[in-house]
């Protein structure tokens, strides 16, 4: 687990005023030009770190604390040019924490890089992490942020700013569409009493939008409601809640009738409106509301406000063309969608309506290329009807070649033609906002006359535009003369509403077009992010293609908003259909690539400019250094990113794509009373770019500077001076002896390991022809065959990540039926089952929901059902598939034909549509009264393998763990899938294949997990807790070798600890599985690492580590050296813990409470941030009184009340017991269980 280098290419000058600089500088300087800090000035900044960094005001009240930082910048750059950077790293981690509070991020960031490459055990300073991770935010570098937020909590749990931490954390993982990782963030920001960038409002809103977006619909409206009820509502979330709400009514056939359903949500955003009457996205959607009820005219003047309130939106041009479409009005239709389709080429919804419009014009071909355009947006959630369709018009063409067409515009390709935007005249927008000329004749005759009044004085695409006016204009006369298509009619009574085409509001929307498409200054892919919390943004499509971008014009430091206001994007789908879109799609597209590729190679570094004198950024970089070099590439190639993208040479290295400078975040006097900023317009001043600066950075000329480092300093966690070997009585001394300094930890593992982090590759890489290795398979004849040693020795040995036992079924008399489906109804048909819901799919491969594209995040929706009834479904499942195989029989001859006479469809290879399965899962056999027989046939397995045994780690934990110290059922129909995973602490697992069907098994080695967790990390998903099914065709790019096996009926497969797998069921058949624990230090090392993993992660450790490992002490003698050191060192490192959190409330006078354990007590967790809690649990006085004991951390409990005064304190260890456990247990020459 190895760091990763990091580099920034930037050019201070391109961020900074020279002007400012050059005063700072004159600020520092006294008569006789030395530079120094008085005694006073350096004790003011001795209290000054990133923990101040949103806190201090600079704009406002902290004007004498911003010179001072300056004139500290200046003194500490003079005194390492001086010392031509030989100066200590702490200087270096002063310097990025004065220059982040001086919001001078550059370099901020090349000061604490600095650091990192001089300070060996940086982890240990949490304030240079949270100032890193501050940074990194700053530039939307989120892996990276992450990361060493994490570490902060990881080092620190009782970290000052925690909860900041947490909010950007929530933040962070809504983008990237982590939205469980999101919730727990966020809830855990909101139980912390400690001040926070945003109100606990905000973050409701924030809880209440996630589960919107997890379509947990109930729980969204309830969250959106009790906001509702809160007093002192700022304006501005109120106007957004009801607008979600609206939206939510509008679009959610769970909320009720449609009627009912539609009164409320007219009602919802006409209040919203009447909150805030200037919201663009409000009226839009009011418009859509009328437009489904048949209100047309209200509708149209509610899309006219929308345009006039915001920028110009596909969405809202989209519908519009719907309108006129709906009116008969079909050149007006054109000329809408092809706004929407300029302001967002892969707005599917507008290609297909596009694409209608041309077919009812009988314009076949023009049809067929509006299909391709709308199969080829990612919002196209009706590929496979798209595909029909075209396919059906290339047809009709052949049967009719000779088609007159409509509208005009067969001639060119729609994809290639120059959509025309229309030069109106002001006085003609301004006409557009006035109800009193909505009646006005023709808007294409009139913008006909007046191109024609000043023919002569046209510039070339004027008169392109106006030919193809005359041109549109007579072939829609000939057309309407012979009667107006079916698609378009009305009824007779009713009369044209309107007469005003889309052709007047395309001046208003031209600057948007021009932004938004291939006019702006520069590449889409290539706009940067800016300060992050001013840019989040994200885009949550909803049934109407709307939905939910996240805004904040003002940076951190001094607002505090950052409430979702809805936006307009692309995908109207005309089913209705509700499409859920990540976040991660409207910014990740923006960001660019890092330099350090998956292999390492090509690992470059730019110039990184930290000061106006080139001296000082030399210094500031550093020299050759050993540590830092090309050489050393592999080894900091895993912790923080590259901020820029190769060129084309690949030499040198640019931040262009990456950083620009944003607007200055407004003073708090621009601030709104509630703080509540920027929920107006979602455009409003994302993605602001000071052109001038990315040049500059385009131009630099240095490619070949060495790579810098990241670590970290002060507050550093001390070291224990006491050992392993030595007594209690030592080791509590030497805990004394630590007395307050240094951060509480709860670390289990050394003190001298950093924060856990995934293993790099393995190197040297596998040759391409070992990625397909055999699974190594042990064939068994007789009983004997089985309880050989060799056999437990073989399946433990760490260098077979995977063994196959074949035939063991037999070998043993196992009788399997006890497992069948049969026998499992006649027992307890009753019997609770976990249903997943999955769609059916090769097993190698995985494919989106619409067949367009293979991607890693794997469907699977989670209900509940009985025995029973699955078994039901099992039956009929059977029975539907041999119905479908002898149709398939029938009709084989028929498809073949088909397929090869079926016209060509440009694009990429598509399958689908899936059919949806079911997944009985999770189905518990703990229960010995009601599964006897059945556990009792499983005592006849080889001791290593049973559910429960001596030398298994977890028949030691001393309770029950569903699913790992007992046994699991798993009912199966073909392609029922088990997604990628490691199983629950690493341990290892047991899995018996019942049949009649087979299984397929993909197995990799546990030293390529951090390989998959990278891939799940470019992919937005947990590689913990998402359902994600790997590329294989990815994974042999990467070298990661891969296992792949058919477990058959009988067959018993041992996943060894670490190993990654992924299975999916070949036939109809029934599995049972376990966890067992090898009594191994290779087993015990990886459980903890994943416990401590699991803990930086925020995910909770199913097994109790310190609980096992207390119960390991009592129960069990330890012969191998290495185990003996790793679970001793885990008991010294939780007394040292008891004893100084026991001594510390004593000390400030809490009473500590004796409640001891019953027999089979689970181990404890917190009920907020899930950590293991051991000894002393912190209960509150509600809790305790009612006897529910609900149990916090000490750090939660803090969080919640600082003093402590809510809580009581319950023991349940006395501590002489921990120390005669601690000096009992002692390494033995052989095992004695």
């Amino acid at each position: 687990m190895k760091s990763c280098a990091v580099s920034l290419a930037t050019n201070t000058t391109a961020f900074g005023d020279e002007e400012k600089m050059a005063a700072r500088k004159a600020s520092c300087e006294s008569k006789d030009g030395s530079l120094s800090l008085t005694a006073e000035e350096r004790e003011a900044l001795g209290g000054l770190d990133s923990l101040l960094f949103g806190l201090i005001k600079l704009h406002e009240d902290g004007a004498r604390i911003k010179t001072l930082l300056g004139k500290a910048v200046c003194c500490y750059e003079s005194l390492i040019l001086k010392a031509e950077g030989k100066v200590e790293s702490d200087f270096f981690c002063q310097l990025g924490h004065f220059n982040l509070l001086l919001e001078d991020y550059p370099k901020a960031l090349s000061a604490y890089q600095r650091y990192y490459s001089l300070q060996s055990d940086y982890w240990k300073n949490a304030a240079f992490l949270y100032g890193l991770g501050l940074v990194y935010f700053y530039y939307n570098a989120f892996h990276w942020a992450i990361k060493a937020f994490q570490e902060v909590l990881y080092v620190d749990p009782s970290f000052c700013r925690a909860k900041e931490i947490h909010l950007r954390l929530g933040l962070m993982f809504k983008v990237n569409t982590d939205y469980e990782s999101s919730l727990k963030h966020f809830q855990l920001a909101l139980i912390d009493c400690n001040p926070c960038t945003l109100s606990s409002i905000e973050i409701q809103f924030h809880i209440a939008h996630l589960y919107e977006t997890q379509r947990k619909y109930h729980s969204a409206k309830e969250a959106y409601e009790q906001l509702l009820q809160t007093e002192n509502l700022p304006v501005q979330i109120k106007a957004t809640v009801l607008q979600h709400l609206g939206w939510m009514h509008h679009n959610v056939d769970l909320l009720g009738d449609k009627a009912t359903k539609e009164s409320y949500a007219i009602q919802y955003l006409q209040k919203s409106l009447e909150a805030d009457p200037n919201s663009g996205q409000s009226w839009y959607f009011l418009g859509r509301c009328y437009s489904s009820i048949g209100k047309v005219q209200d509708a149209f003047v509610s899309y006219r406000q929308s345009i006039d309130k915001s920028e110009a939106s596909a969405d809202t041009w989209c519908s519009i063309g719907v309108l006129y479409q709906q009116q008969n009005q079909p050149m007006d239709a054109l000329q809408a969608y092809i706004c929407a389709v300029q302001l967002d080429h892969g707005h599917a919804a507008a290609w297909v309506d596009l694409g209608t419009l041309y077919e009812s014009c009988n314009q076949p071909q023009d049809a067929i290329k509006c299909y391709l355009n709308a199969t080829r947006s990612r919002n196209c959630n009706n590929t496979c009807t798209l595909v029909g369709r075209i396919k059906f018009l290339q047809a009709y063409k052949v049967h009719h070649p000779n088609i007159e067409p409509v509208l005009g515009l067969s001639q060119t390709p729609v994809s290639q033609q120059s959509l025309p935007v229309h030069m109106i005249t002001s006085s003609q927008v301004d006409c557009l906002s006035s109800p009193a000329k909505k009646k006005r004749t023709s808007s294409p005759t009139k913008h006909l006359e007046q191109l024609h009044t000043n023919k002569d004085n046209l510039n070339p695409a004027q008169n392109l535009m106006l030919e193809q006016l005359e041109s549109q204009f007579l072939l829609m006369q000939q057309e309407l003369q012979k009667g107006p298509s079916s698609h378009f009619s009305r009824p007779n009574d009713e009369q044209c509403l309107f007469s005003t085409g889309p052709a007047q509001y395309l001046q208003a929307a031209s600057t948007g077009i021009q932004k938004q498409t291939g006019l702006q200054t520069m590449p889409a892919n290539s706009v940067t992010q800016g300060d992050a919390l001013n840019h989040l943004s994200s885009h949550i499509a909803t049934s109407g293609g709307q939905g939910v971008t996240f805004t904040k014009e003002n940076k951190l430091a001094g607002s505090r908003s950052l409430v979702p206001a809805i936006s307009r994007h692309a995908g109207d789908t005309p089913n209705g259909g509700s499409v859920v879109k990540g976040l991660s799609n409207h910014v990740q597209q923006r960001m660019a690539e890092p330099v350090c590729s998956t292999n390492h190679e090509d690992c470059t570094s730019p110039n990184l400019l930290v000061s106006d004198n080139p001296q000082i950024s030399a210094l500031l970089i550093g020299k050759t250094n050993e540590s830092v070099g090309t050489a050393a590439c592999d080894q900091v190639n895993n912790i923080h990113p590259a901020l820029h993208t190769k060129t084309n040479n690949s030499d040198a290295c640019s931040l262009s794509s990456v950083i620009a400078t944003t607007t200055p975040s407004p003073k708090p006097t621009e601030q709104t009373t509630d703080g509540v900023n920027s929920l107006k317009s979602p455009h409003s001043r994302l993605y602001t770019v000071r052109r001038e600066a990315l040049q500059n950075l385009q131009n630099s000329k240095n490619p070949d500077l060495p790579l810098i480092r990241h670590k970290s300093g002060p507050q550093i966690i001390p070291s224990m001076s006491a050992s392993i070997y030595s007594s209690s009585t030592e080791v509590l001394k030497a805990c004394r002896n630590l007395g307050k300094n240094g951060l509480s930890n709860s670390c289990i593992l050394l003190d001298k390991c950093p924060p856990p982090r995934p293993p790099i590759s393995p190197y040297p890489p596998l040759p391409k022809d070992k990625l397909n290795p055999p699974t190594p398979s042990i064939y068994l004849e007789n009983k004997r065959d089985a309880f050989f040693p060799p056999l437990h020795q073989f399946c433990t040995n760490p260098k077979n990540p995977v063994t196959v036992i074949r035939g063991l079924a037999g070998a043993l008399k196992l009788d399997l039926g006890l497992f069948s489906t049969k026998t499992l109804v006649e027992a307890n048909n009753e019997h609770t089952v976990e249903v997943r819901t999955q769609l059916l799919q090769p097993a190698d491969e995985n494919w989106d929901p619409t067949g367009t594209r293979k991607i890693w995040r794997c469907e699977s929706n989670r209900s509940h059902t009985t025995i029973a009834k699955y078994a039901q479904y099992q039956a009929s499942s059977f029975q539907e598939s041999l119905r479908e195989e002898n149709e398939k029989r029938m009709q084989h001859k028929e498809y073949l034909d088909n397929e090869s006479t079926s016209s060509d469809f440009s694009g990429e290879k598509k399958k689908g549509p899936f059919k949806t399965i079911k997944f009985g899962t999770n189905i518990d056999l703990s229960d010995y009264k009601k599964w006897k027989l059945q556990l009792h046939e499983l005592t006849k397995l080889p001791a290593f393998v049973r559910v429960v045994s001596a030398g298994n780690l977890l028949s030691h934990v001393g309770h029950t763990i569903l699913g790992m110290n007992t046994v699991q059922l798993y009912m199966k129909v073909p392609g029922s899938r088990t997604p990628g995973h490691q199983e629950n602490n690493n341990f290892c697992s047991v899995n018996i294949n019942i049949g009649p069907g087979d299984c397929e098994w993909f197995v990799v080695p546990e030293d390529y997990w951090g390989v998959l967790n990278d891939f799940c990390v470019k992919n937005n998903l947990n590689f913990l807790m998402s359902n994600w099914w790997p590329n294989l065709e990815e994974l042999y790019e990467a070298n990661v070798p891969v296992y792949r096996f058919l477990q058959r009926p009988g067959d018993l497969v041992w996943i060894n600890a670490g190993t990654v797998h992924w299975v999916q069921a070949v036939g109809w058949c029934n599995n049972i599985a376990w966890n067992v624990g090898p009594l191994t230090a290779c087993q015990y090392k990886l459980a903890v690492e994943r416990y401590e993993w699991n803990k930086l992660q925020s995910v909770k450790s199913v097994v109790p580590m310190i609980h096992l490992s207390w119960n390991m002490a009592r129960n069990i003698k330890v012969s191998d050296p290495k185990l003996f050191e790793m679970i001793k060192y885990c008991l010294l490192k939780v007394l040292n813990q008891c004893q100084t959190l026991r001594e510390a409330l004593i000390t400030a006078g809490k009473e500590i409470i004796w409640h001891g354990r019953t027999n089979d007590e689970p181990a404890h967790y917190c009920s907020i941030c899930e950590v293991e809690v051991f000894n002393l649990l912190f209960v509150s006085n509600e809790s305790n009184s009612q006897k529910t004991y609900i149990v916090h951390c000490q750090d939660c409990a803090q969080k919640a009340n600082g003093n402590l005064d809510n809580f009581v304190v319950l023991e349940q260890y006395k501590m002489d017991d921990l120390i005669q456990v601690y000096d009992q247990f002692t390494l033995v020459s052989e095992i004695s269980i």
